[in-house]
């Protein structure tokens, strides 16, 4: 279940049709949909792909997106350390990041600034996400890392991530815990 939190305020949103309407109008598009498959643990790529080919392809197309992969992290992935540091250091990137969440859950953080505080969505199997580009954010993989997600751009290097190197993220590392 998607849970929006906002530590500064001491607020949990666990009502899908709520954090809807609080991301929608932050520009944050966030919807559900069917994840009933089940994979092993060496599916390819192209099996989870394929799997989900009857919603993903139309999505892409009505948006405008060219290509999809999946990233899938466990505790056996090699450079699990070096992974999770990288994810956890707030950045922008110069594309939307979309994510359709598979299996397993994370949460992705955002910081938009002005008057908005801080704040976190705990993603779960079927949420999709789409970050909008240069918005602010950061990705935990939480206490437990298990996460499968098909991940939606146009350019490859639209994903590159620019660091804002603000350290705001380390205020937040402990914050959730749901």
């Amino acid at each position: 279940m998607a849970i929006l939190t906002i530590p500064e305020r001491a607020t949990i949103i666990p009502d899908p049709e709520a954090i809807q309407a609080y991301l929608n109008a932050r520009g944050i598009v966030f919807e559900q949909w069917q994840a009933q498959c089940e994979f092993a643990p060496e599916a390819s790529q192209d099996d989870v792909l394929a799997a989900y080919d009857h919603a993903l392809k139309p999505y892409m197309a009505a948006h405008g997106y060219q290509t999809a992969d999946v990233i899938s992290v466990h505790l056996q992935t090699p450079n699990l350390p070096e992974i999770r540091a990288k994810f956890l250091r707030e950045h922008t990137h110069t594309e939307d990041e979309v994510r359709f969440f598979v299996e397993g859950q994370g949460y992705f953080w955002f910081n938009l600034g002005g008057d908005e505080p801080v704040f976190c969505v705990k993603c779960v199997s079927g949420d999709l996400l789409s970050v909008p580009a240069n918005v602010k954010h950061w990705f935990d993989l939480g206490p437990v890392p298990h996460v499968k997600t098909i991940r939606v751009f146009t350019d490859a290097a639209g994903w590159i991530p620019h660091y804002t190197d603000s350290g705001v993220e380390a205020r937040y590392l402990s914050a959730v815990s749901v």
